[in-house]
Protein backbone atom coordinates (compact mmCIF):
# COMPACT_ATOMS: atom_id res chain seq x y z
CA UNK A 1 0.00 0.00 0.00
CA UNK A 2 1.36 3.42 -0.96
CA UNK A 3 2.46 5.67 1.92
CA UNK A 4 0.07 8.59 2.58
CA UNK A 5 1.57 11.75 4.16
CA UNK A 6 -0.27 12.82 7.32
CA UNK A 7 0.07 15.57 9.88
CA UNK A 8 0.33 14.95 13.61
CA UNK A 9 -3.05 16.64 14.10
CA UNK A 10 -4.65 13.75 12.19
CA UNK A 11 -5.14 15.55 8.88
CA UNK A 12 -4.19 13.71 5.71
CA UNK A 13 -2.09 15.77 3.31
CA UNK A 14 -4.17 16.44 0.17
CA UNK A 15 -1.34 15.52 -2.23
CA UNK A 16 0.02 12.05 -2.85
CA UNK A 17 3.57 11.30 -1.80
CA UNK A 18 5.95 12.11 -4.64
CA UNK A 19 9.68 11.61 -4.88
CA UNK A 20 12.00 11.70 -1.88
CA UNK A 21 15.05 13.88 -2.47
CA UNK A 22 18.00 13.07 -0.21
CA UNK A 23 21.41 14.48 0.58
CA UNK A 24 24.48 12.54 1.61
CA UNK A 25 27.18 13.73 4.01
CA UNK A 26 25.38 16.86 5.25
CA UNK A 27 27.03 16.45 8.66
CA UNK A 28 30.83 16.59 8.64
CA UNK A 29 31.29 14.05 11.43
CA UNK A 30 29.13 11.50 9.62
CA UNK A 31 31.24 11.85 6.47
CA UNK A 32 34.36 11.27 8.56
CA UNK A 33 32.98 8.20 10.37
CA UNK A 34 32.53 6.46 7.01
CA UNK A 35 35.93 7.67 5.74
CA UNK A 36 34.27 9.83 3.09
CA UNK A 37 35.45 13.30 2.08
CA UNK A 38 33.43 16.27 3.35
CA UNK A 39 31.59 17.61 0.28
CA UNK A 40 31.87 21.16 -0.99
CA UNK A 41 28.38 20.98 -2.53
CA UNK A 42 25.33 18.84 -1.70
CA UNK A 43 25.54 15.20 -2.75
CA UNK A 44 21.99 14.48 -3.94
CA UNK A 45 20.15 11.27 -4.71
CA UNK A 46 16.52 10.11 -4.98
CA UNK A 47 14.32 7.52 -3.36
CA UNK A 48 11.02 6.66 -5.09
CA UNK A 49 7.65 6.95 -3.37
CA UNK A 50 7.56 3.14 -3.27
CA UNK A 51 10.44 3.17 -0.75
CA UNK A 52 8.30 4.92 1.89
CA UNK A 53 6.60 3.05 4.73
CA UNK A 54 5.21 4.29 8.06
CA UNK A 55 7.80 4.82 10.78
CA UNK A 56 5.76 3.01 13.39
CA UNK A 57 4.93 -0.53 14.43
CA UNK A 58 6.96 -3.32 12.84
CA UNK A 59 9.58 -2.49 10.20
CA UNK A 60 10.28 -5.20 7.65
CA UNK A 61 14.05 -4.99 7.11
CA UNK A 62 15.69 -7.04 4.27
CA UNK A 63 18.42 -8.75 6.30
CA UNK A 64 18.71 -11.41 3.62
CA UNK A 65 20.44 -8.82 1.43
CA UNK A 66 23.24 -8.07 3.90
CA UNK A 67 23.92 -5.54 6.63
CA UNK A 68 21.24 -2.85 6.91
CA UNK A 69 22.23 0.45 8.49
CA UNK A 70 19.93 3.03 10.09
CA UNK A 71 20.39 6.73 9.32
CA UNK A 72 18.01 9.04 11.21
CA UNK A 73 17.14 12.29 9.45
CA UNK A 74 14.86 15.30 9.48
CA UNK A 75 12.17 15.02 6.80
CA UNK A 76 10.53 18.04 5.17
CA UNK A 77 7.14 17.94 3.43
CA UNK A 78 6.99 20.25 0.40
CA UNK A 79 3.83 22.26 -0.19
CA UNK A 80 4.60 24.35 -3.28
CA UNK A 81 6.17 23.82 -6.69
CA UNK A 82 9.79 24.94 -6.67
CA UNK A 83 12.09 25.33 -9.66
CA UNK A 84 15.35 27.28 -9.31
CA UNK A 85 13.98 28.68 -6.05
CA UNK A 86 15.66 31.21 -3.81
CA UNK A 87 16.46 30.23 -0.24
CA UNK A 88 13.53 32.35 0.99
CA UNK A 89 11.12 30.70 -1.45
CA UNK A 90 12.44 27.27 -0.50
CA UNK A 91 11.94 27.60 3.25
CA UNK A 92 8.44 29.06 2.83
CA UNK A 93 7.47 26.00 0.75
CA UNK A 94 8.03 23.59 3.65
CA UNK A 95 4.65 22.78 5.23
CA UNK A 96 5.66 20.00 7.62
CA UNK A 97 8.64 18.60 9.53
CA UNK A 98 8.97 14.95 10.44
CA UNK A 99 11.49 12.19 10.95
CA UNK A 100 12.78 9.50 8.64
CA UNK A 101 15.14 6.57 8.47
CA UNK A 102 17.33 6.40 5.39
CA UNK A 103 17.85 2.63 5.48
CA UNK A 104 20.98 1.55 3.62
CA UNK A 105 22.19 -1.83 2.42
CA UNK A 106 25.74 -0.98 3.47
CA UNK A 107 27.56 -4.07 2.16
CA UNK A 108 25.89 -3.71 -1.22
CA UNK A 109 26.55 0.04 -1.33
CA UNK A 110 30.26 -0.54 -0.61
CA UNK A 111 30.55 -3.10 -3.41
CA UNK A 112 28.82 -0.81 -5.90
CA UNK A 113 30.97 2.19 -4.92
CA UNK A 114 34.14 0.13 -5.34
CA UNK A 115 33.10 -0.63 -8.93
CA UNK A 116 32.15 2.99 -9.61
CA UNK A 117 28.53 1.96 -10.12
CA UNK A 118 25.42 3.88 -9.03
CA UNK A 119 24.22 2.75 -5.61
CA UNK A 120 20.51 3.55 -5.72
CA UNK A 121 19.61 -0.11 -5.26
CA UNK A 122 21.25 0.09 -1.82
CA UNK A 123 19.19 3.14 -0.88
CA UNK A 124 15.94 3.06 -2.84
CA UNK A 125 14.57 -0.45 -2.29
CA UNK A 126 10.99 -1.06 -1.10
CA UNK A 127 10.77 -0.06 2.58
CA UNK A 128 14.04 1.91 2.50
CA UNK A 129 12.44 5.12 3.79
CA UNK A 130 10.33 4.80 6.96
CA UNK A 131 8.58 8.18 7.45
CA UNK A 132 6.78 9.64 10.46
CA UNK A 133 3.77 11.93 10.48
CA UNK A 134 4.63 15.60 10.00
CA UNK A 135 4.37 18.47 12.44
CA UNK A 136 2.36 21.13 10.56
CA UNK A 137 4.14 24.44 9.95
CA UNK A 138 2.33 27.75 9.89
CA UNK A 139 5.52 29.80 9.76
CA UNK A 140 9.21 29.34 9.06
CA UNK A 141 10.85 27.78 12.13
CA UNK A 142 14.31 28.43 13.52
CA UNK A 143 16.07 25.71 11.55
CA UNK A 144 19.26 25.95 13.62
CA UNK A 145 17.30 25.25 16.82
CA UNK A 146 15.86 21.95 15.59
CA UNK A 147 17.29 18.84 17.27
CA UNK A 148 16.44 15.17 16.84
CA UNK A 149 17.61 11.94 18.40
CA UNK A 150 17.52 8.21 17.77
CA UNK A 151 17.71 5.59 20.50
CA UNK A 152 18.16 1.89 19.71
CA UNK A 153 17.11 -0.46 22.52
CA UNK A 154 17.25 2.46 24.95
CA UNK A 155 20.76 3.58 23.97
CA UNK A 156 21.29 7.00 22.35
CA UNK A 157 22.86 6.42 18.95
CA UNK A 158 22.32 9.64 17.02
CA UNK A 159 21.86 13.30 17.97
CA UNK A 160 21.40 15.84 15.19
CA UNK A 161 21.13 19.62 15.25
CA UNK A 162 20.12 21.90 12.44
CA UNK A 163 23.00 24.19 13.32
CA UNK A 164 25.48 21.41 12.47
CA UNK A 165 24.30 20.88 8.89
CA UNK A 166 26.91 21.73 6.25
CA UNK A 167 24.10 23.03 4.04
CA UNK A 168 21.19 24.70 5.88
CA UNK A 169 17.60 23.74 5.11
CA UNK A 170 16.86 26.83 2.94
CA UNK A 171 20.13 26.44 1.02
CA UNK A 172 19.65 22.71 0.59
CA UNK A 173 16.05 22.85 -0.65
CA UNK A 174 16.88 25.70 -3.03
CA UNK A 175 19.82 23.71 -4.44
CA UNK A 176 17.64 20.63 -4.88
CA UNK A 177 15.14 22.72 -6.86
CA UNK A 178 17.90 23.63 -9.34
CA UNK A 179 18.19 19.97 -10.34
CA UNK A 180 14.73 18.52 -9.69
CA UNK A 181 11.49 20.48 -9.72
CA UNK A 182 9.97 19.96 -6.27
CA UNK A 183 6.21 19.52 -6.14
CA UNK A 184 3.56 19.36 -3.40
CA UNK A 185 3.83 15.95 -1.80
CA UNK A 186 7.57 15.59 -2.36
CA UNK A 187 9.71 14.95 0.72
CA UNK A 188 13.23 16.19 1.39
CA UNK A 189 15.62 14.30 3.68
CA UNK A 190 18.31 16.55 5.14
CA UNK A 191 21.15 14.15 5.97
CA UNK A 192 22.17 12.10 8.98
CA UNK A 193 24.54 12.91 11.87
CA UNK A 194 27.26 10.59 13.11
CA UNK A 195 26.37 7.39 14.91
CA UNK A 196 24.94 5.28 12.08
CA UNK A 197 25.13 1.54 12.53
CA UNK A 198 23.70 -1.86 11.70
CA UNK A 199 20.17 -2.81 12.67
CA UNK A 200 19.47 -6.11 14.38
CA UNK A 201 16.37 -8.28 14.40
CA UNK A 202 13.96 -7.34 17.18
CA UNK A 203 15.54 -3.94 17.89
CA UNK A 204 13.34 -1.17 19.29
CA UNK A 205 13.80 2.30 17.80
CA UNK A 206 12.74 5.54 19.47
CA UNK A 207 13.02 8.87 17.65
CA UNK A 208 12.23 12.37 18.93
CA UNK A 209 12.18 15.84 17.41
CA UNK A 210 11.91 19.25 19.06
CA UNK A 211 8.33 20.43 18.81
CA UNK A 212 6.81 17.30 20.28
CA UNK A 213 7.27 14.55 17.70
CA UNK A 214 7.89 11.19 19.37
CA UNK A 215 7.97 7.97 17.32
CA UNK A 216 8.69 4.33 18.16
CA UNK A 217 9.15 1.36 15.86
CA UNK A 218 10.23 -2.26 16.14
CA UNK A 219 12.42 -4.20 13.72
CA UNK A 220 10.60 -7.36 12.79
CA UNK A 221 12.22 -10.65 13.80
Amino acid sequence: MRFVPRFTDGQTYPHALGKIVCVGRNYANHAKELDNPVPSEPLLFLKPATSAVPLEGDLDVPFSRGEVHYEAELALLIGETLTHATADEAERAVVGIGLALDLTLRDLQARLKEKGHPWEVAKAFDGACPLSDFLPLNRVPNWNALTFELEVDGELRQHGEGADMLFSVPTLVAEMSRHFTLEPGDVVLTGTPEGVGALSRGATLHLTLTGGLDVSAHVAE
